[in-house]
């Protein structure tokens, strides 16, 4: 595969509703997400077309959607639905996706918390 181009999109701050505890799923908490997609930005930029790249304001509105939607217990779930929800993107070919979950109910001082998955079309 050729070395693939990337966009970027970071501190993307959605309230959720996941996590184990029942406080957490009845009173919400802020979710950052940051994913960097792995696409062929060439088609793009030779038409000067939207439609032949990834639309990034379209996909942050994907990606919040995913993170206020169904409850999970686990980031790693979470991360996972945002990694399937970018892939299904026709042009998009691989992802990383970052969820921080920096209100985590850890009774310690901590500055966040985050899980990382990467993914790439047609791997299992």
């Amino acid at each position: 595969m050729d070395r693939l181009d990337e966009i970027a999109l970071t501190g993307l701050r959605v309230r959720g509703f996941h996590g184990v505890f029942e406080h957490e799923r009845r009173e919400g908490q802020d979710f950052v997400v940051d994913l960097v997609l792995h696409l062929d930005t060439r088609p793009a930029a030779a038409s000067d077309d939207v439609a032949d790249t990834v639309h990034y304001g379209e996909l942050a509105e994907e990606v919040a959607a995913v993170v206020a939607g169904d409850p999970v217990d686990l980031i790693e779930t979470l991360a996972q639905r945002i990694a399937d929800a970018v892939l299904a993107h026709a042009r998009a070919q691989r992802v990383r996706v970052t969820v921080h979950k920096p209100h985590a109910p850890i009774p310690l001082a901590f500055a966040d918390v985050s899980v990382t998955i990467v993914r790439e079309k047609g791997a299992a």
